[in-house]
């Protein structure tokens, strides 16, 4: 049904470029922008002292037009999620404009989140106001495609040489109910006809005949369809396959049926292939990723985190059996009476093990207020890297990224200053971890921006700069507000993964051999060693504010901290930095540091360090003050690197 989406984005583009012809003269056009980027921002509320509201569209643009308040001066007030506005003497955040027909005014935003809102990429009227304007849009349909008025949470795919997008329920203009069966379309791969990413995405929907976006998944039985896992895979002929996960729910969310779908080609809808047991401790989720480990590939479901994965073979992907996940329970154990693995010394054992559940931050806490686990043997370990405060994560993506040479997630938070609205950022030298330090950058007053996922095909300079969007919606929010048009739709936005508030606290790993704890090295150091290596405490691998490099000492005994407060990229020996920390005499330092402290051996031979001030080892003495300040180390977990 694409060749009929195709004909509707013609006559499309022949109504707007009518539209632009006449458009302009009788608007004002008030244009909000970045004060970073220059930039338009979307999705900033300009209000009237009557209460009229205006919202920017994709350009950062609104055209005002209302009688009684042309050619006079009107206040707007200014705000937007995550931007500020210069309040004024009575702490009003706004302006007063002329509003001329055919006039324009420029204000300035201040941007509070480190990522970059871009544009919105579904749903109706995302270039409305510049098409009121007489701007031309970038994208094909600006003002609505597939008849979709909104649209939950993002899945892709890459499939024969194009991207592929899906979606949860999708609403449209004829009724409040739509589509609960999964909408799709798909875009030109990057540098194969693709838009920019920094422009905007060309979608080519999946319609029926009325032009509607059609069902990608539609079963017989009643229930809502909810598809997520897209991955492609060659079948037992060799020919490339795209499956995804399913779940069929009640009007309260819970899954009646489970199972696996088959993309048919001819028909252009999935096929329900296999269906899973419902009460099988382990399935597919999530954004998936390939990844081989042991010269074995595996397809890799994080849940939140990537602690699911099976053989990436089409067969496998269809048998429960076949699928591993990464506990501490014993083998076979389940959630209702959970026993923990461990070694006759009581150490916690980690493995991949079929039959058996993962554990999710819900399950680990439950688990550790039973004194079962204790908190430093679970896997969830994130927390905001200023205060320490723990993020409870909820649904994100997990990806490689080469510019930091780690795995890095975009994640939403449940549970913190929004309820489901706080997106943050890490980083981990693992798939399955550590995943610790975070930092927030995207932030909403009483609204959801759930189920955010990258887009690693989209990544620009070698992964410095990343894509990703979420579901926009004030479900969940607990507002009974929800913003014109934008509302339950998806938006991009944009991240530079040089900035340097994103130089996070990265594992730094004992690499001594005897107990002492003299050589010290982050990923790049330690990833040589093919063994389980314990983490001794988290420091930035990079300049960050307020940090010092900390070398291997000239002579080769210990570690050496320039006297002044630099960021230079070498040490005392001219070699690179071990890594960044906080001057042990700073002010204010944050409160998720701890000192490092310097124990020296009697005769001078050898110097070791450690967070531990109670330390101590026949023949060390602690020095009178700490080296510096470092990142404190909530895990006793060992992570082998690859």
């Amino acid at each position: 049904m694409r060749g009929r989406n195709v004909t509707t984005r013609l006559v499309t583009c022949f109504l707007v470029g009518s539209a632009l012809a006449q458009a302009g003269e009788k608007y004002f056009q008030i244009t909000v922008v970045d004060d970073q980027t220059g930039r338009g921002v979307p999705l900033v509320e300009l209000t009237t002292t009557n209460s009229i509201r205006c919202y920017t569209d994709s350009n950062g643009i609104v055209a005002f037009h209302e009688p009684g308040l042309m050619n006079r001066k009107v206040f707007f007030t200014v705000k937007s999620h995550g931007y500020e506005f210069p309040k004024d003497g009575f702490g009003i955040a706004g302006r007063a404009l002329e509003t001329t027909e055919g006039g324009s005014a420029t204000l300035k935003i201040r941007r509070i989140n480190i990522a970059e809102r871009l544009y919105r990429i579904t749903g109706q009227g995302i270039y409305r106001d510049s098409i009121m304007v007489g701007i031309r849009p970038p994208i094909d349909q600006p003002v609505i495609n597939g008849l979709v008025m909104g649209q939950d949470s993002i899945q892709n795919a890459i499939y024969k040489g194009r991207y592929y997008w899906f979606w949860g329920d999708t609403g449209w203009p004829e009724y409040p109910l739509g589509n609960f069966h999964m909408s799709g379309a798909t875009t030109p791969l990057p540098g194969e006809g693709a838009l920019d990413p920094d422009v905007g995405v060309n979608l080519a929907y999946f319609v029926r005949e009325n032009g509607f976006a059609k069902e990608m998944a539609p079963r017989p039985e009643p229930g809502p369809v909810w598809c997520d896992a897209f991955v492609t895979l060659p079948d037992e002929t060799g020919r490339e396959r795209m499956f995804a996960a399913y779940s069929r729910v009640t009007p309260t969310m819970e899954a009646v049926e489970r199972g696996l779908m088959r993309f048919n080609d001819d028909k252009e809808i999935f096929e329900k292939i296999v269906e899973f047991d419902l009460k099988s401790p382990v399935h597919p989720g999530g954004h998936p990723f390939l990844y081989r480990e042991g010269g074995t590939e595996y397809v890799w479901f994080p849940q939140p985190f990537p602690l699911v994965r099976v053989r990436a073979d089409a067969k496998a992907l269809g048998d429960l059996s076949q699928y591993e996940a990464w506990t501490p329970l014993k083998e076979g154990s389940r959630l209702d009476s959970p026993q923990i693995d461990r070694a006759a010394d009581g150490a916690i054992r980690y493995a991949w093990k079929k039959n058996t559940p993962m554990l999710g931050p819900k399950e680990e806490a439950e688990l550790v207020k039973k004194e079962l686990l204790r908190s430093e043997e679970t896997l969830t370990q994130l927390r905001d890297v200023d205060s320490g405060k723990a993020v409870t994560p909820h649904s994100g993506s997990v990806y490689w990224n080469a510019y930091r040479k780690r795995w890095i997630t975009i994640r939403c938070e449940i549970y913190g200053t929004s309820m489901l609205g706080e997106t943050w950022y890490a980083e981990a030298d693992t798939p399955l971890g550590p995943w610790v330090y975070a930092r927030k950058i995207v932030t909403h007053d009483k609204y959801s921006f759930y189920n955010p996922k990258q887009h690693p095909l989209f990544d620009k300079e070698g992964g410095r700069i990343i894509y990703f969007e979420g579901t926009y919606t004030y479900t969940f929010s607990g507002s009974t507000d929800p913003t014109p048009r934008y509302d339950y739709n998806q938006i991009m936005y944009k991240l530079d993964l040089a900035d340097p508030r994103l130089a996070l606290p990265v594992a730094v790993y004992d690499l001594s051999d005897d107990g002492v704890p003299d050589r010290f090295g982050t990923a790049r150091d330690a990833r040589t060693r093919n063994q389980p290596m314990s983490v001794a405490f988290f420091a930035p691998d990079r300049p960050a504010p307020g940090t010092v490099p900390v070398c291997a000492a000239p002579n080769g005994q210990g570690l050496a901290v320039p006297s002044t407060s630099s960021t230079a990229d070498a040490g005392t020996s001219g070699e690179l930095p071990l890594f960044y920390a906080i001057p042990a005499d700073a002010k204010n330092p944050p409160a998720t540091t701890t000192p490092l402290y310097e124990f020296v051996e009697e005769n001078g031979k050898r110097r070791a360090y450690t967070a531990d001030a109670d330390w101590s080892r026949q023949g060390f003495r602690r020095s009178p003050q700490p080296l510096c300040r470092v990142w404190k180390s909530p895990t006793c977990l060992r992570f082998t690197l690859d």
